[in-house]
């Protein structure tokens, strides 16, 4: 059985075992026998929290179920994007340095002479 954390409005919160089927139901304050609703008890670290970081997870949350859609507009702009590359630092290899012999066999100069060719 979960425990669930209630507020009496005169001794304040107290928290109580309860079977799954009882989370929604008022328990009985254990110093005045009063019903006492139940209450969602947040921890500091929640209340501490930067902003940023609070907005960063609204921004997650609200994504899990609101999927951004691509439109006209954006698949432009994506495009555009797309062309001039992905912004990392990788670099493409030059041309291949693959040459032939008169005999039609394979050569590679200035690269891994020791390698067999295929």
């Amino acid at each position: 059985m979960p425990v669930y954390d209630y507020k009496c409005a005169e001794h304040g919160a107290f928290y109580q075992l309860a079977a799954l089927d009882d989370c929604a139901k008022p328990a009985a304050c254990p110093q005045c026998n009063q019903l006492a609703p139940r209450v969602i008890i947040l921890p500091p670290t929640v209340l501490d929290m930067a902003a940023e970081t609070k907005q960063a997870i609204a921004r997650n949350e609200q994504a899990r179920h609101e999927p951004q859609h691509s439109s006209v507009d954006s698949r432009a702009e994506n495009t555009e994007r797309l062309k001039k590359g992905c912004g990392c630092q990788h670099h493409k290899r030059g041309a291949s340095k693959l040459f032939y012999t008169a005999k039609g066999e394979k050569m590679f100069p200035s690269m891994r002479p020791w390698m067999i060719s295929h």
